[in-house]
């Protein structure tokens, strides 16, 4: 287990990490630690993109490359305005 740290954010987002931990019977800790282990970083995204492409049997060319990128940006998009 990793040692604990503090992170420092508004008042009102440790409100709102408190009601939803509440809410989902954990601890903003767990609760972060759920969110940091489902979201994929930029690198693990390329990687994806790259093993989807193969198994495809799709050439991943710069094309193909941003293609993936702009329809992430839509997705997360759409995800902020839910």
């Amino acid at each position: 287990m990793s040692k604990p740290t503090s992170i420092k954010t508004s008042e009102d987002v440790r409100d709102r990490l408190r009601i939803l931990a509440e809410e989902r019977g954990t601890t903003i800790t767990e609760l972060l630690e759920d969110l940091a282990g489902r979201e994929l970083t930029e690198a693990e995204r390329e990687q994806r993109a790259l093993d989807a492409a193969r198994e495809l049997g799709i050439e991943y060319t710069e094309q193909v490359q941003k293609t993936g990128q702009d329809a992430w940006a839509k997705i997360r998009a759409h995800q902020d305005a839910a």
